[in-house]
């Protein structure tokens, strides 16, 4: 039997790797895709790094305010003036940055004691120019509690009565923890992978073969059922395998080409992240892979099983939607669902934390009773389609 393994194993890893293009199509967006992804947002983060350094202001009506100009000034920003449509570039994208609206009484206003009113003008719409609203904030609240200090020593009053409590932060979070940021689009790429990875191995060596009409005339070789089922689902779990471990792979180079200092410094993805990953996968590879054979051996041609595995692309995609958007932390359940496991289990690895047995035992149990029961029902499957055949 472990003959017929091996042979069965070979045999179907050959007939993978032999078609070209369908391995061009499904390993050219698994791994480039994450990167590309990667050196998009560095390319964002860049271009906002950049206006922050150049420390513009876009105003419109500085004119009527000297004290605010001269408080900008010190501050080391660049007063630009506002175009006349700046409300219709802003609403077109054509204009990437807020604008500052003053009034014509804000200086006689402000000398009177009067709060003069202030405009940040912006559009919800235009995302490049609502990512400079909280430093426009920032600034003129500095403005603001430098009159109101003025004003109030004017009159002889403490200037600690603006601030009876002092507010210090402190982030208990590490740097790899705080890398996780950026860091946590990998572990969606790396699950994405496996899935494709196995999902057209285990489709073309069932519903495929099947379609193909050499299904039947394998099946009527004598080799045990069991070894034929094992040998395509090893070749199916090594090849979902293989494809996350290129799409971690490529990983390392791409965070050479950020573009973002701060981003470079950030993130923090080496061999050990690559190894880690790897050894998480295995147990959703083995399901997976059983998993998708046991859905194709039941379909006649490759498309009906393309269409009956769709549901479980889907749900093992979005799997690990569901820590992003549950407010309330990590639960325990998350480690016992395909795809979710391996998602929590990465982030951990990423934020620099220990994984305990406890949390790597659920998601191992569940890959290895997945296995367990697809391969039963495939090789029973495989039997009555033999039957079915000699009758």
């Amino acid at each position: 039997m472990s003959k017929n393994f091996w042979i069965v194993w070979v045999k179907e890893v050959v007939d993978a790797l032999r078609d070209r293009r369908t391995l061009l199509r499904l390993m050219v967006p698994a791994v480039l895709m994450g990167p590309l992804l990667l050196l998009a947002l560095s390319g964002f983060i860049s271009s906002l790094e950049e206006r922050a350094d150049k420390r513009e202001v876009m105003v419109a009506g500085i004119e009527h305010a000297p004290t605010l100009r001269n408080y900008l000034e010190r501050q080391t920003y660049t007063i630009k003036p506002a175009p006349a449509d700046y409300e219709a570039r802003l609403r077109n994208t054509q204009l990437l940055e807020p604008v500052l609206v003053i009034g014509k009484d804000f200086e006689a206003e402000l000398l009177s004691g009067q709060q003069p009113t202030v405009e940040l003008v912006s559009d919800s719409a235009n995302q490049r120019a609502g990512t400079g609203l909280p430093g426009l904030s920032r600034l003129l609240g500095g403005f603001n509690r430098e009159r109101a200090t003025l004003n109030m020593a004017l009159r002889g009053v403490s200037t600690e009565l603006l601030q009876p409590v002092l507010l210090e932060e402190r982030d208990l979070a590490s740097a790899q923890a705080r890398a996780t940021r950026i860091t946590s689009i990998i572990p969606m790429f790396i699950i994405m992978a496996v899935l494709y990875g196995a999902l057209t191995a285990a489709l073309d060596s069932t519903a495929g073969e099947r379609e193909r009409g050499s299904l039947e005339p394998l099946l009527m070789n004598p080799v045990q059922h069991l070894a034929l089922v094992l040998g395509k689902w090893g070749a199916v779990a090594l090849l979902g395998m293989l494809v996350a471990l290129l799409a971690s792979l490529s990983f390392i180079p791409a965070q050479w080409l950020l573009r973002s200092d701060s981003l470079q410094a950030m993130f923090q993805f080496g061999w050990y992240e690559v190894g880690a990953f790897l050894l998480l996968q295995l147990p959703l590879a083995a399901g997976l892979g059983a998993l998708l054979m046991a859905m194709a051996i039941r379909s006649k041609t490759f498309k009906e099983a393309q269409a009956g595995s769709g549901l479980i692309v889907t749900l093992v995609g979005l799997a690990p939607m569901v820590s992003m958007l549950n407010p309330g932390g990590d639960a325990g359940w998350y480690l016992w669902v395909p795809g979710l496991a391996q998602n929590t289990l990465m982030m951990l690895v990423l934020k620099g934390e220990t994984l305990s047995l406890a949390q790597i035992m659920p998601g191992v149990l569940v890959g290895t009773a997945l296995t367990v029961v697809c391969l039963l029902f495939v090789a029973k499957s495989m039997r009555g389609a033999v039957a079915g055949h000699k009758t």
